[in-house]
């Protein structure tokens, strides 16, 4: 004979299995910020010249009339927006973002959609320093995003830079409505010009601030101009007359990745001696090309590094000997370090490469702007 105990217990158990426990009251759901659009074409970026009458699409490198005048491939990829920053000013506890990119293509193989495609954000701390914030992850060619939200409290500057292989049809920065918002103009300041490749175009940076250039941008304080053409900086005369169009602060003229020898003979003292006949006083820098980082174990590959090296010097020593003047020389060896880890592909930098390159600009660019 079972206990009473467990008798009882067996036919509560239906009841109790039925008794379940009130379900607890669901949060309330937060209320959707109201975003304020501002569209970044009413006060402008840093890193274009010429007018915005002057060009086919607002955010194109090159003015309309490059077309026909340059290659053909130039004027293609200088319609990607590398190089440009756009500056602003809010008080905001979080930052959006809505664009349109031109191509659908977000990404390459070797290069990550931050990069090529990505917005990328900076501010001033309380010291002044610029600082990164965040960056999109755009997934389509259509992004509208929160950058970044839960924001310490403060207006600051902010800096956003676009999108490096990839053109921009729309922009605009969203923060919450009934925050502070002050889009900051273009800085006169003369600008820092870098004529190159690749490279200098921003390959294989996981984003766009962290090309060399905009890493010098931000250590100078003053804005750069990005003219970098992947696979075409070639010294061409075309390209030259447009950089004379641009009261620059210093010509940095990195092209010898996409050079031979013989070009760098032939084309450096013509092209330097156009920048010198306009702009009689601007500092001009010549870069010989970095070294692949697996040239030591690629014998070819170091030799055509050793040539176009040589052209390069012998190129810089004829100027001086002709009398050129505000002529500066940035040496390749060392560009990327010298434990074969600054690139991606041996060729184009990555993040560490980008740094490294940009720690020994700084000092020769820093002697030009005196």
């Amino acid at each position: 004979m079972k206990p009473l105990f467990l008798v009882a217990l067996l036919l509560a158990t239906p009841l109790l299995a039925q008794q379940k426990p009130a379900p607890k009251p669901s949060a309330p759901k937060p209320a959707p910020i109201v975003v304020a659009w501002h569209d970044v074409t009413k006060w402008g970026v840093e890193g274009r010249g010429w007018g915005d009458q002057e060009r086919k699409r607002w955010f194109d490198r090159l003015p309309a009339k490059a077309e026909g005048k340059v290659t053909p491939a130039v004027w293609s990829l200088s319609r990607d927006s590398s190089g440009m920053m756009v500056r602003f000013q809010t008080d905001a506890k979080s930052i959006h973002a809505r664009y349109t990119l031109a191509k659908t293509n977000l990404a390459m193989p070797h290069m990550p959609a931050t990069g090529v495609s990505g917005l990328d954000l900076y501010a001033r701390n309380d010291k002044g320093e610029w600082r990164w914030v965040n960056v999109t992850r755009p997934n389509s060619a259509k992004v509208e995003a929160t950058i970044i939200s839960d924001l310490a409290p403060g207006l600051r500057e902010y800096a956003a830079y676009l999108p490096l292989y990839n053109g921009i049809e729309s922009l605009e920065i969203g923060v919450p409505a009934g925050a502070k918002f002050e889009g900051l103009a273009p800085r006169s300041a003369k600008p820092v010009i870098f004529y190159g490749t690749s490279i200098t175009h921003g390959a294989c940076a996981s984003r766009p601030g962290m090309v060399h250039t905009a890493i010098l941008g931000r250590r100078l304080d003053r804005p750069v101009m990005n003219i970098g053409f992947s696979g075409n900086g070639r010294m061409d005369t075309a390209v030259g007359d447009l950089l004379t169009e641009i009261d620059a602060a210093v010509y940095v003229i990195d092209c010898l990745p996409n050079m031979q020898p013989a070009d760098v003979t032939a084309k450096c003292v013509p092209l330097v001696k156009q920048l010198r006949s306009a702009r009689p006083n601007t500092p001009i820098v010549l870069v010989e090309d970095r070294r692949f980082t697996n040239d030591w174990i690629t014998p070819g590959k170091k030799k055509f590094h050793d040539d176009n090296h040589a052209a390069l010097r012998a190129a810089f020593e004829q100027l001086k000997s002709e009398g050129v003047a505000k002529l500066h020389y940035i040496a390749g060896d060392h560009l990327y370090g010298d434990d074969s880890e600054g690139a991606t592909d041996a060729s184009h930098a990555n993040d560490l490469g980008f740094m490294r390159q940009a720690d020994i600009f700084e000092p020769v660019l820093r002697g030009a702007l005196k």
